[in-house]
């Protein structure tokens, strides 16, 4: 039993094999440890609980259509400062901010990719730039989707996750709520289905315009979804909400939602619907 008695002194600091950063994801909801490479094969979704974390709108896109078809549009669009906006910082400083840590220039990708060989145009926003908010340039490329759907003849499908209407853009921004409304009802006109995907969360001036008006809406799994948030609510009218008031489960079982999908079968159910809508408008 000698080898018991054997001391040995600690490893150094510089000695331990600490495991490399970025390796593992945390679920806020299971608190379970994700096997990060799993967790993004999963499209941002933990493996134990199925919580659906936020997604950036290009690994949405990607994902969603067929590989390789995505062809980005409207990218020369640009935010200005038409109201030179200024709080604790400029509103053009915020818009250089938020550029530097994505692709694209604002909150709103779009393009026309193939979803199962049917041609779509698509759409999705992204949280990470400004809080998904809806300014000019969002509402401009919204229009531009519908109304390239009227025109080919091709199923609209929009990714929503939006705070709401950019504060910074003032009235211009609030605008865009009847802007985005009235290409929609150019596309409704010329028979063409809407597809609206609501994730988390989906909030304001987008939930109360055009995101709640597709021919059919789906939310993901826990998503928020309303006009004003259930904090501001409750300070409102000082009275305690139900419990999961205003989660895509709440509002499938008030009739605001048609269905609530999964993100991994979300892809196949959106175009099987596709199939069934397009069907349906070659007939009538």
């Amino acid at each position: 039993m000698a080898w018991a008695k054997i001391t040995k002194a600690p490893l150094h600091k510089s000695e331990r094999l600490d495991p490399p950063e970025g390796l593992w994801q945390k679920c806020t909801t299971c608190h379970s440890v994700i096997y990060k490479k799993d967790f993004i094969a999963n499209q941002n979704v933990c493996t134990k609980c199925d919580h659906h974390f936020m997604i950036s709108a290009t690994k949405r896109l990607h994902a969603f259509v067929d590989t390789g078809t995505f062809k980005p549009l409207d990218g020369t669009l640009f935010s200005n400062d038409p109201l030179h906006f200024s709080d604790t910082k400029s509103y053009r400083s915020r818009i250089d901010e938020a550029e530097k840590k994505g692709a694209h220039h604002d909150a709103f990708l779009a393009g026309e990719a193939l979803l199962h060989g049917m041609p779509i145009q698509i759409g999705a926003m992204d949280f990470q730039f400004m809080g998904g908010s809806m300014g000019s340039v969002v509402g401009e490329k919204l229009k531009r989707v519908f109304l390239r759907a009227a025109q080919l003849q091709q199923p609209a499908v929009v990714f929503s996750a939006s705070g709401g209407a950019r504060m910074q853009e003032g009235i211009l921004s609030l605008m865009q709520m009847a802007k985005t409304c009235a290409a929609l009802a150019q596309l409704k006109e010329a028979g063409v289905p809407f597809l609206s995907i609501l994730t988390n969360p989906t909030t304001g001036g987008v939930a109360a315009s055009y995101a709640l008006l597709g021919d059919i809406n789906i939310g993901e799994p826990g998503a928020l979804i309303g006009f004003a948030g259930p904090r501001v609510i409750e300070q409102t009218i000082r009275e305690s909400l139900p419990e999961g008031f205003q989660t895509s489960e709440f509002l499938l079982q008030h009739g605001m939602l048609d269905m609530i999908c999964h993100r991994n079968a979300l892809r196949d159910r959106v175009a099987e619907l596709l199939h069934i809508l397009t069907k349906r408008s070659a007939v009538s």
